[in-house]
């Protein structure tokens, strides 16, 4: 196992801010692919969504140095916010051009006029929220996130869901009970906002 795999983000981040430059190296190494993954499911687009992460790396480099970051969550959640905003500011700035050259991309998004800022902002958000949801129900015990997978990506019932599980019904709504009260309490603890706009 990679040595560096066991060093955890603050100790990084610290290591960093004192002038260790390849503990950023590694902390972008761990963080890219997640990063890159929540931007593409937002743009819908490659070529942006690799612009909008190189741009995410210098903002996550200046707030270090300037000492924005405050140990207050996960790494990981920090970077997604700072990602999150430069995409709504991507966005907001992209509008008030009159033509845009999408050359790279499948679809013109900028210049479709269904793509108001509030539509636009209002998808974002939403998107957001799903991958928190998304983020928050991998903190669960296995056959909490199994039965929530079940019920509410695949829409089986728990009839269904107890054949496929091999356990009784009341043992799978008791599991979703539990599941949701921790998912509460994973919301109350990290202070998650999680209201999708409409």
């Amino acid at each position: 196992m990679n040595q560096n795999n066991l060093i955890p983000d603050q100790t990084l981040v610290q290591k960093y801010l004192d002038g260790d430059d390849y503990a950023l190296d590694v902390l972008i190494t761990r963080h890219r692919n997640r990063l890159f993954t929540y931007i593409v499911m937002v743009v819908k687009c490659h070529s942006l969504a690799e612009d909008v992460l190189q741009d995410t790396f210098i903002k996550i480099i200046h707030s270090l140095k300037n000492g924005k970051y405050k140990d207050n969550g996960k790494f990981i959640s920090w970077a997604v916010r700072i990602a999150h905003n430069l995409i709504i500011d991507h966005f907001r700035k992209e509008k008030h051009l009159n033509t845009i050259s999408n050359d790279n991309c499948e679809a013109d998004l900028f210049n479709c006029i269904q793509f108001s800022d509030k539509s636009i902002e209002t998808e974002i958000i939403n998107d957001r929220v799903i991958y928190e949801v998304s983020e928050i129900m991998n903190l669960l015990p296995k056959d909490q996130q199994e039965i929530i997978k079940l019920r509410h990506y695949y829409g089986l019932s728990f009839k269904e869901i107890a054949e496929q599980t091999n356990v009784s019904i009341n043992t799978a709504l008791g599991r979703m009970r539990y599941a949701l009260i921790n998912m509460r309490k994973i919301v109350d603890d990290k202070n998650i906002e999680l209201t999708l706009c409409s």
